[in-house]
């Protein structure tokens, strides 16, 4: 394997191990972490809120940083960093302490990692190779979670037993530390493989450009720039959606807490074949194009999920669209940073830009989860999931139109956009 390719799976495994704690037990064990931490569906919801909040707060600066410093120590710190946040989780911290270190989270997984890791993955996609390159890290990214989570579910099995309804509280504690300790290790293990793999000169800085406040001015001013978090804000909230999945299956499909696991787990292996086909397609008729249509498979999905009741027929039905929204929303990851190619940011404010779109576009951090939460609490059962997926099919169609108006900007001449917002 080439060094080329080695750092990409530097950067794929590091990708998704970094967000492993924070999002992947609540995404594939949600039932029974909102059982061993005593939590309701909006207690989630707000601890996820003040990840988002903490988040928000580093993207910008974070990627000013990424412009300037190595990856590989940024994206070496911010692993072991993470990973130290486990062995506290493991613990089973209450409310005040999981809200502490989600708050403690949203800084080590993006300060000095996100817009690194963006950067690294567009330099490595050249000029042509945008949807490739951000496919081929989200899809590599999808295959790692999926891995992980399947040998996370057997961990959790084995530990749980096979009657888990009858289990008392400690023994469910002491499966889910243990998937907690075996996400923990996988991170701190993908730090020590980027520091080795990850060239300190994977990131050429032009020593010249030295004035932050300038790149940030210029970047302020690309109505571009502003439709692109528009667009992720739309595209992150497919993706936060997918966390609600494996609850859905326990209390709308009647599976046990070992079975939605399993789900939720095998639909993850969706990712990678999703987002690098979305790739591929970016790389032909444009991202942006792409995402519409993509956008508009999800808002019918949605919209019939919202629709759908209990029966046998519905079964199939309700099954076939978990399927689709799980591939349209992997593809919308897998394309919506090859919009920096298709839309001419400078490559050297690649970091400037990816703070400024992802301190916008990752505020659902903040709010969705909040809301969702809500949404299912008060109406337990069928009609709060219903709830729940219209609201998504809402969000969905604003991002068909935020999409079609990035392609009239993108068409739009630079000088006509500068002075219509000077």
């Amino acid at each position: 394997m080439s060094n080329r390719y080695l750092v990409m799976f530097s950067l794929i495994l590091a990708g998704e191990a970094i967000f492993s704690l924070p999002f992947h037990i609540a995404r594939f064990f949600r039932a029974t972490l909102l059982e061993v931490f005593a939590f309701t569906n909006a207690n989630l919801g707000d601890v996820f809120a003040v990840y988002g909040v903490t988040a928000m707060i580093a993207y910008f600066p974070g990627g000013a940083i990424a412009d300037r410093v190595s990856p590989r120590k940024l994206l070496a710190i911010s692993l072991a960093g993470t990973a130290l946040g486990g062995l506290y989780m493991a613990g089973i911290p209450g409310f005040f302490g999981m809200a502490c270190l989600f708050a403690y989270w949203g800084v080590t997984t993006i300060l000095m990692f996100w817009a690194a890791m963006i950067r690294c993955t567009r330099e490595w996609g050249g000029t042509d190779s945008q949807g490739k390159a951000f496919g081929i890290l989200d899809g590599g990214r999808g295959l790692v979670a999926a891995g992980l989570a399947s040998v996370a579910v057997v961990i959790f099995g084995q530990s749980i037993g096979e009657i888990s309804h009858l289990l008392d509280a400690l023994n469910r504690q002491a499966a889910l530390s243990n998937v907690i300790y075996f996400y923990t290790g996988v991170t701190f293990l993908a730090g020590a493989v980027a520091w080795i793999l990850v060239p300190d000169a994977q990131i050429s800085v032009d020593s010249t450009r030295t004035n932050s406040i300038a790149d940030v001015r210029e970047v302020l001013r690309k109505p571009v720039v502003w439709m692109q978090a528009l667009i992720v804000v739309c595209a992150y909230c497919g993706y936060k959606g997918l966390d609600n999945y494996s609850l859905y299956a326990v209390e709308v499909m009647g599976m046990d807490e070992v079975a939605a696991a399993k789900f939720t787990a095998t639909n993850a292996y969706l990712r990678p074949i999703a987002a690098v086909a979305a790739g591929i397609l970016a790389d032909r008729f444009t991202p942006s194009r792409s995402m519409t249509g993509l956008f508009l498979v999800l808002a019918l999905s949605y919209g019939l999920l919202g629709l759908i009741g209990p029966g046998a027929q519905a079964a199939s039905i309700t099954t076939a669209n978990i399927l689709v929204s799980f591939a349209a929303v992997y593809g919308l990851r897998g394309v919506y940073f090859a919009l920096l190619e298709e839309t001419k940011i400078p490559k050297t404010m690649t970091g400037t830009a990816v703070g400024l779109i992802s301190l916008i576009g990752f505020t659902p951090d903040i709010f969705f989860a909040s809301i969702g939460g809500r949404l299912l609490d008060n109406s337990p059962g069928l009609v709060g999931h219903q709830h729940y997926f219209m609201f998504l099919c809402a969000i969905m169609v604003i991002g068909i139109i935020a999409t079609t108006l990035l392609m009239g900007f993108s068409k739009a001449k630079p000088d006509t956009l500068n002075h219509a917002i000077s």
